[in-house]
């Protein structure tokens, strides 16, 4: 088997999107605490992005990481999100030196172009993104560039035929989606290794959602192994697929960082009868009642409204599935006001959307229910 760019770095990655936190403000004791526990366990892969807790996560790093350890005993990646209020070229351009300035980093491991698709690729093309960060690159503040990606197989296919430079793609990979329609999970792993590009995986939890799962699905794996955490196969799922360079764990507490270090500091592959296990639990969550919506966004086309619809079902599939209200609305919001689409009380009830739906989905009293449920 030829080498890949990170077939080398160990397989469990910091993701620093959820650190701990005191009141509003980030639990840096603690931060510093699980950094040291990852470190001493001979693992060094951190990951930040300019706005998670707008900068905080990124200063923090600095603190807790940065500054305490030698700049070439650790790989540091952080990510620039040219369509979040950058009202042009320059300003988001300036998002660079900014992440350079917050983390005290003076250069980066990995740079991401942050989360390409849907809406959001044409900035970084308007901006001619791609282009500056070459050039950063070759100044040697970049040792390797790539980006990261939430959108269908198709939109993976198309960027990366228009950018072969790009060295690595960062993709939302767990089990749970991993043949979901509105995520593609599988097909955007494909497309990704189909152009030779080793694979960041990200959300490999889910959200946390994969440690907190259903009754039925929980005692698929407690059966298979009592002791093992629900995260554990979550993460190894993922750290076990061809590739990779990473699995982040966006871990929030020394005993979550604990768990991760205990299954994956001598990490094993999923075997054919884990794989299994897997499959089973896949089978379990689909016996839940949620709606049966494969993401074509047929239906919307036609809303008078302009109601994300499968944006809606999304969210409350989720809440059906692990019972998390907080995750829901949170989606709820990213899918409706985060993409410019009405939210499902809008509904006038005039039935186009029924009329060119291939899952035949009572769609308008489904919207009624989610409303209900999300938006109170």
């Amino acid at each position: 088997m030829e080498h890949y760019l990170g077939e080398n770095i160990p397989k469990l990655g910091f993701g620093l999107m959820r650190l701990p936190m005191k009141g509003e403000a980030v639990d840096i004791e603690q931060t510093k605490q699980m950094v040291d526990m990852f470190m001493d366990a001979g693992f060094y892969y951190f990951d930040t992005a300019y706005g998670y807790g707008n900068g905080a996560s990124e200063a923090a790093i600095k603190e807790a990481l940065v500054d305490r350890y030698p700049r070439d005993s650790f790989m540091l990646a952080t990510k620039l999100p040219a369509w979040a209020g950058a009202k042009n070229a320059q300003e988001a351009k300036q998002m660079f030196y900014t992440s350079l300035e917050r983390t005290g980093a003076g250069y980066f491991d990995f740079y991401l172009l942050h989360n390409l698709g849907e809406s959001r690729t044409r900035f970084f093309d308007d901006y001619d993104i791609w282009n500056f960060l070459e050039e950063r690159k070759k100044e040697g503040l970049i040792r390797h560039l790539g980006f990261s990606f939430h959108d269908k197989a198709d939109a993976l296919e198309a960027i990366l035929t228009a950018h072969p430079e790009m060295e690595f793609v960062q993709l939302q990979i767990n089990y749970a989606d991993w043949e979901a329609p509105e995520i593609e999970s599988r097909k955007c792993y494909e497309t990704a290794r189909k152009h030779g590009k080793p694979v960041i995986i990200m959300e490999p939890v889910k959200g946390g959602n994969l440690a907190n799962l259903p009754e039925k699905a929980a005692d698929v794996l407690k059966k298979a192994d009592p002791d093992a955490s629900q995260a554990s196969w979550a993460i190894r799922f993922a750290a076990s697929l061809d590739g990779i360079v990473t699995v982040l764990s966006g871990m929030s507490n020394v005993e979550q960082m604990a768990d991760n270090l205990a299954f994956m500091k001598d990490f094993k592959p999923l075997d054919e009868d884990e794989q299994e296990t897997i499959r089973a639990v896949r089978a379990a969550l689909d016996e839940y009642p949620t709606v049966p919506c494969t993401a074509c966004a047929y239906c919307m086309k036609g809303c008078p409204k302009s109601i994300a619809i499968y944006g809606t079902f999304q969210a409350i599939n989720m809440y059906t599935l692990y019972g998390n209200l907080e995750a829901a609305k949170g989606k709820y919001t990213w899918n409706t006001d985060g993409h410019g689409w009405a939210k499902a009380s809008a509904c006038i009830r005039c039935g186009k959307c029924e009329q060119v739906c291939p899952q035949h989905i009572h769609i308008r009293d489904e919207l009624a229910k989610a409303a209900a449920v999300l938006e109170n």
